[in-house]
């Protein structure tokens, strides 16, 4: 392994998180995959290594600041990832909590080729991807209403990621929405939203990740009654004219 993985490995141990050999390797395959393929596709703007264990990995595993361990530990819990982009926070994620059940939507087929390789190379089980929007897959017949929990590090406002992500949310699950600024306002301007698509404001949980002065901002939306059909709404009314 030609990375040092020592300072993340400090940093996880901040969350009472170890990884073991196995999953230390899937990390430096992932960066180095993720290098490669961003060389030749826009992946992301961060790839200098520190940086990437830190804004990606480390950003996407602090959903432990939100979860208790032996939840995320289950067995067959159901997790995906709207909007995944590059694999965050799904893929990290899956690499720490290899029980959950993992599935990656994002609408730009040559980011889900990236992930497919991904997945062949770390040798996953039970994770897969699906090409589409956020409204393609909301349907009954498909991943309406089928997750534990649904996440999603995508930039939106709270009124529109809840409207792309409730849907797929089981009664009894969450919308995970990982958010890198204060949002206070805008929290309380979506729980009427929120309110409409079956759901309702359970916690948020803010920190800074460790060793840094990176703020970031959990919101847990909890699902209590069905989504109602009409929603999610075609593509673009989420963004253009929130609830």
């Amino acid at each position: 392994m030609s990375h040092n993985f020592d300072a993340f490995v400090s940093d996880l141990k901040q969350w009472d998180l170890e990884l073991n050999e196995k999953q230390i390797q899937q990390f430096s395959d992932y960066y180095d995959l993720l290098v490669e393929w961003n060389s030749f596709m826009n992946l992301t703007a961060i790839t200098e290594f520190d940086e990437v264990c830190k804004k990606h990995f480390l950003d996407s595993l602090s959903i432990v600041k939100a979860y208790d361990r032996n939840f995320l530990e289950k067995e067959n819990l159901s997790l995906i990832d709207i909007g995944t982009g590059a694999g965050f926070p799904g893929i990290p994620i899956k690499i720490a909590f290899p029980n959950i059940h993992v599935t990656l939507l994002d609408s730009l087929n040559k980011r889900i080729k990236f992930l497919d390789t991904v997945i062949e190379k770390l040798a996953f089980a039970n994770c897969e991807t699906y090409h589409g929007r956020a409204e393609d897959y909301a349907k009954p017949n498909l991943l309406r209403e089928k997750y534990d929990l649904c996440v999603s590090r995508a930039v939106a406002n709270l009124s529109t990621l809840s409207e792309y992500c409730l849907p797929y949310v089981k009664i009894g699950g969450d919308f995970v929405s990982y958010k890198s600024e204060k949002i206070s306002e805008e929290s309380v301007q979506a729980e009427k939203a929120i309110s409409i698509l079956g759901g309702k404001v359970n916690r948020q949980v803010d920190f800074t990740l460790p060793e840094s002065d990176i703020y970031r901002n959990i919101y847990i939306i909890s699902k209590e009654k069905p989504t109602p059909k009409k929603f999610p709404r075609k593509a673009g009314l989420p963004s253009k004219e929130p609830l």
